[in-house]
């Protein structure tokens, strides 16, 4: 199976970067819900984005640090730039 050539490529480290790459992207791509959660929660340390959670409604920003605690504040932000 594809599965196995990748894991047997893998444990005699032989590279297969485009059938692990292909694989990863077909076991992305079959998920009803696709795991997102480590882009969203860069995106919000980075450059003040919400994200959402699937157990709660609404959109949330965490504070990461004193230094980020001001970046996800939409009343600081001119109209432009939400």
């Amino acid at each position: 199976s594809w599965r196995r050539i990748v894991s047997l490529c893998a444990a005699s480290g032989v590279a297969c970067p485009s059938m692990s790459a292909s694989l990863c992207y077909f076991d992305y791509y079959r998920r009803a819900d696709l795991p997102a959660k480590l882009v969203q929660a860069q995106r919000d340390f980075f450059g003040g984005h919400t994200y959402e959670r699937i157990d709660r409604p609404g959109t949330f920003h965490y504070i990461w640090d004193e230094a980020h605690k001001d970046i996800g504040e939409l009343s600081s932000r001119i109209a432009g730039n939400l």
